[in-house]
């Protein structure tokens, strides 16, 4: 099993680092021996069937639940060993919103504000909600949001303290076609300031077109990791090979992939 630290990615500075990880339940094995690490300004796409281990995966990396073996690290800080140290460099926004039903859209920045020590919320918040176009919705409850908007707020709240690390478990679901064109947008400019990224999706265009690396699970376990690119030739017999024709090569594997 190895339990020593991965190396960064392509030369950048890994903001997310995944040792030797592995998550148990009973006799199960849930999550198996994982290495992995995003650098700054990446975004990695996180993909496999069902069951894969990527949303075990994703609560341990966050600290919601603990790794029974390996480490998980956000900006060099062990998440197990310093979790609120970790967890403010870092924003988990799930594909299910939890707001709190009695504050409104600002109650709940100002909150968050509160929790991570952000004394001018008020002006960080302003171009998050001109962005995700909410502005005028901040007196509303969320009883009053639709879908869309609910995520929206949570997309709002887990960017408000400005986290080195993002990451995003399905964060297009009720989105409608421009607010999936505004959070497309909106990855592309974290990770040019130099946000590292984890996008996990099962909507395989998504992934191909903002993702510029690719790791993929099958049944707790690594099958493929690298840049795009890597990944690709690696597995598809064809240079323009769609993310789709690659993912099944690497998921339906019985046998090594090309060299």
């Amino acid at each position: 099993m190895n339990d020593s630290p991965p190396t960064a990615i392509a030369g950048n500075p890994p903001l997310i680092e995944v040792a030797g990880l592995g998550k148990r339940y009973g006799d199960f094995t849930a999550v198996d021996d994982l290495s992995f690490a995003v650098g700054a300004g990446q975004v990695m796409g996180l993909v496999g069937p069902n069951g894969a281990g990527k949303t075990t995966t994703l609560r341990c990396l966050c600290g919601i639940i603990p790794a029974t073996f390996g480490h998980a690290l956000i900006g060099g800080i062990d998440v197990a060993a310093d979790p609120v140290a970790a967890k403010r460099q870092l924003a988990f926004i799930p594909d299910e919103p939890r707001l709190f039903d009695h504050l409104t859209v600002e109650q709940h920045l100002n909150f968050v504000a509160r929790l991570y020590g952000v004394a001018d919320w008020q002006a960080r918040a302003q171009p998050l909600l001109d962005e995700l176009e909410m502005a005028d919705k901040r007196k509303l409850l969320p009883a009053e949001l639709s879908r869309g908007m609910k995520q929206k707020l949570a997309i709002a709240c887990g960017l408000l303290h400005a986290p080195r690390a993002v990451i995003l478990d399905e964060p297009l679901t009720g989105l409608d076609p421009h607010g999936i064109r505004r959070m497309k947008d909106s990855m592309r400019r974290l990770a040019a300031a130099g946000t590292a990224i984890i996008l996990s999706s099962h909507l395989l265009g998504l992934v191909e077109e903002v993702c510029t690396h690719l790791l993929i699970l099958k049944e707790g376990r690594k099958v493929a990791d690298g840049s795009v690119a890597q990944v690709r030739q690696r597995y598809a017999a064809a240079a323009d090979a769609s993310l789709e024709d690659v993912f099944f090569a690497a998921t339906d594997a019985t046998e090594s992939p090309r060299a």
